[in-house]
């Protein structure tokens, strides 16, 4: 584990915390992020599905990652809840989309989310008739009820690892790429996030934990497990939420921030690497 090298008092973070949140968290972080694609859609529907796609991919280099969501999207012809409701993806050409994540996997993806789509009008009421605003952890309710589907429309066919679209191991995972679009979606500041659902409150979030938000977590004395796993997100978010309860994952901006080389503040107040 990296050793703690914030010096300053808890108001000192709180400070260095909601600056930093207030420095990224602005209209200018949208167009390199991946946020921008489901902020390019008007109906709910196409928004989720956006979001559930482009923070599926949301892993690796900023610049290759969008490039190659927009080559998802374009798959789609820019119509995703459409595509998905006439069944397009069966016809996806087997071509890789996002280093491992492939045509076959997006296929097994949207054949999972076309149960959902074809019975609900949005993702959100899903969300709500499965109580999933109602649980303690919402991510990971929402992630169990998709997952029965994705499971359920994907029988039978082969080379199917739906890993690959959701995480299985929901007792231990992050859920990292899922809290993302949780976020976009819940957030309701009307900067970056959209905040088109009501069905779950931005108080009930959690971060989306990544190996550089876990390493700025612990330096800040934050968090202090070495691994990025469920609990590590659970314990960091609670740690987050003493500074706002009410909205804990605007600190997702600050940790960005904190974690890029070049913007690591060099006063008393900062995080001191050690490398």
């Amino acid at each position: 584990m990296k050793d703690k090298t914030f010096e300053g008092s808890t108001a000192d973070l709180k400070d260095l915390l909601d600056r930093e949140a207030r420095r990224f968290n602005s209209p200018g972080f949208i167009d390199a992020d991946p946020v921008q694609f489901p902020r390019r859609f008007a109906s709910l529907p196409d928004i989720e599905i956006a979001s559930l796609l482009a923070s599926t991919v949301a892993w690796g280099n900023r610049k290759m990652i969008c490039a190659n969501i927009s080559k998802m999207l374009s798959l789609m012809d820019w119509s995703p809840a459409a595509y998905l409701l006439d069944k397009g993806y069966e016809e996806l050409p087997d071509i890789n989309i996002h280093r491992t994540f492939f045509a076959r996997d997006l296929r097994a993806f949207l054949r999972g989310l076309y149960p959902i789509y074809h019975k609900y009008a949005t993702l959100q009421e899903f969300a709500r008739v499965n109580r999933v605003g109602e649980t303690e952890h919402p991510a990971w309710a929402l992630a169990e009820a998709v997952n029965r589907s994705l499971a359920e429309a994907n029988a039978g066919y082969d080379h199917v690892n739906l890993s690959r679209c959701l995480p299985q191991n929901l007792k231990t995972t992050a859920l990292k790429r899922l809290n993302m679009a949780l976020r976009w979606l819940v957030r309701n500041d009307g900067i970056v996030d959209m905040g088109v659902w009501d069905v779950i409150k931005p108080s009930q979030l959690y971060i989306p934990l990544d190996v550089h938000v876990g390493d700025t977590s612990r330096e800040l004395g934050l968090l202090d497990r070495n691994a990025n796993d469920r609990k590590s997100v659970e314990i960091l978010t609670d740690s987050l939420r003493r500074f706002n309860p009410d909205d804990p994952v605007i600190y997702d901006y600050a940790l960005f921030s904190l974690g890029l080389p070049a913007n690591r503040p060099d006063s008393d107040l900062a995080c001191k690497t050690t490398d």
